[in-house]
């Protein structure tokens, strides 16, 4: 009988060691994404790979300067919790063009609404206010981000 205790202890310890070492790896971010989204059924631009390690680790950005939970007008999300895709959130893929006559949205709404103006407020933004200061920074032009892909090797 103890025996048999013994196992089915063993079995539920190392059950729950499985258990938080996948909860663990999904949370872990891949080195490098592709900023890509199902709202762009296609992609007019070669998509922008993003290296998460160089941003979080060697520059020491925080997790919160970019994954948010905006409750109340505030970044609510903490380390550990669920990492969403920006589209969860921001659902629709680009603000229209403006109207003559139609109210005109604000820079808030549209980054709040369109995945479109939330990643680039969110990338090209903050890489342009590095550039303001003089600070070290990645691309800040449409080209720098979307380079066009190269061309095939002749052979």
């Amino acid at each position: 009988m103890k025996k048999r205790s013994l196992f089915v202890l063993t079995a539920a310890a190392l059950g729950v060691v499985f258990l938080f070492a996948g909860v663990y790896a999904t949370q872990q971010a891949a080195d490098t994404m592709t900023m890509e989204s199902k709202l762009f059924p296609k992609h007019k631009k070669t998509l922008v790979t993003f290296t998460h390690k160089k941003h979080n680790v060697d520059y020491k950005i925080a997790c919160t300067d970019c994954h948010h939970v905006i409750k109340e007008g505030k970044n609510v999300w903490k380390e550990g919790d669920d990492v969403k895709k920006c589209d969860a959130c921001h659902k629709e893929a680009k603000a229209p063009k403006e109207k003559e006559g139609e109210p005109k949205l604000s820079k808030a709404e549209k980054i709040k609404k369109y995945y479109y103006s939330a990643i680039h407020e969110n990338c090209a933004g903050c890489h342009k206010a590095l550039k303001k200061e003089a600070k070290p920074t990645g691309p800040t032009t449409c080209k720098e981000c979307h380079p066009k892909p190269a061309a095939p090797a002749a052979k």
